[in-house]
C-alpha cells in the first residue's frame, strides 16, 4: 500500500519543524511580554503595533543569535 504525495512536506521534517517552533515561542513569549506592558499600563493601544513589533525582533534576534 503505498501513499499518495499530498504536496505538503513532512511535519516530522527537523527543518521546518524546528523554524515553525522557533516563530511560535517568539510569538508567545512576545505576546507575554506586551501583555505585561499592558497590564502596567505602560504599552496603549495606540502603541501596540510599535511596540509588539519592537519586542517580537529583540526577542527573534537574541534567539538566533544564541
Amino acid at each position: 500500500m503505498s501513499s499518495k504525495p499530498t504536496g505538503k512536506p513532512p511535519y516530522n521534517n527537523p527543518r521546518i519543524d524546528y523554524h515553525q517552533k522557533q516563530q511560535e515561542l517568539v510569538l508567545k513569549i512576545a505576546k507575554e511580554v506586551v501583555v505585561k506592558f499592558i497590564e502596567l499600563g505602560k504599552v496603549s493601544p495606540e502603541s501596540f503595533d510599535e511596540v509588539f513589533s519592537s519586542v517580537y525582533q529583540t526577542i527573534s534576534n537574541t534567539i538566533d543569535h544564541k
